[in-house]
């Protein structure tokens, strides 16, 4: 369903995709953006939390991905940096087809120094949606526990100073279901999937690390939740959730 068809009886939903794109380079060490658009468009999402996004650095070829990856899939792009790398930008980059009304980065916390991390965080206009809706795209750090954790703290205090606004968090945590990073993050979000959905290692996923979580946790519900199949483009699977929002969508 799409917010441009609503009935004031009908609900909203949204459909959200959360894709770590490894540069556009698959696991055949090809770098190719036009399979990686093909991975997106496949299940038409709404918006899309991209990680591991170059803009111009030498191994893409100078190539702007996220503009690409913009014209590619025909929606609105942002993008932020946390590094400078080969002579442009890395980061996380967020794709909508709803209006990006404001967007911001905020660089998480590196208690261990080492590769800076962010939480891209835009405020979307659905139409006949009650009030903005936060979506937030982050990548945390895949070697220290204690700086997922203080990512995660951080997160949290972000949001919690917005606590009745609608909010999506997307992103490739580098921990698991059952890990305290998720525990902690649970304190505020709700993971949309109740049973693990692994996605790494792309091949033959055994561990998920990839999630799509949802607040206030009362207001949203999982719809449909899935890691889709394709297995190269990336080395990360793409997870994705279509969620409905149970309040009010009058203005």
């Amino acid at each position: 369903m799409h917010i441009s068809s609503l009935s004031a009886s009908e609900p909203f939903r949204i459909r959200v995709l959360c894709y770590n794109i490894h540069h556009g380079a698959g696991i055949d060490r090809k770098l190719d953006l036009d399979r990686v658009a093909k991975v997106i468009k496949s299940v038409s999402p709404d918006v899309v939390a991209l990680q591991e996004a170059d803009k111009k650095t030498t191994r893409v070829n100078q190539m702007d991905q996220p503009a690409e990856l913009a014209r590619l899939t025909g929606m609105e792009v942002v993008f932020e940096r946390n590094i400078s790398f080969q002579g442009g930008d890395y980061g996380n980059a967020v794709l909508s087809k709803f209006p990006i009304a404001s967007h911001r980065n905020v660089h998480l916390p590196n208690p261990s120094n080492g590769e800076q991390r962010g939480v891209l965080i835009c405020e979307l206009q659905p139409r006949e949606f009650c009030q903005p809706l936060l979506f937030l795209c982050t990548h945390l750090d895949h070697r220290s526990n204690e700086t997922r954790m203080a990512g995660a703290k951080k997160i949290n205090q972000i949001i919690s100073e917005k606590p009745n606004i609608p909010a999506i968090l997307a992103g490739d945590l580098n921990a698991t279901p059952e890990s305290d990073v998720l525990q902690l993050l649970e304190q505020q979000w709700k993971v949309a999937n109740c049973q693990e959905l692994p996605t790494v290692p792309v091949t033959q996923p055994t561990r998920q690390i990839d999630f799509i979580l949802s607040r206030p946790n009362q207001q949203w519900k999982t719809i449909d939740v899935q890691v889709l199949e394709e297995a190269v483009a990336s080395d990360h699977r793409a997870i994705f959730a279509e969620l409905e929002w149970l309040g009010s969508t009058s203005k």
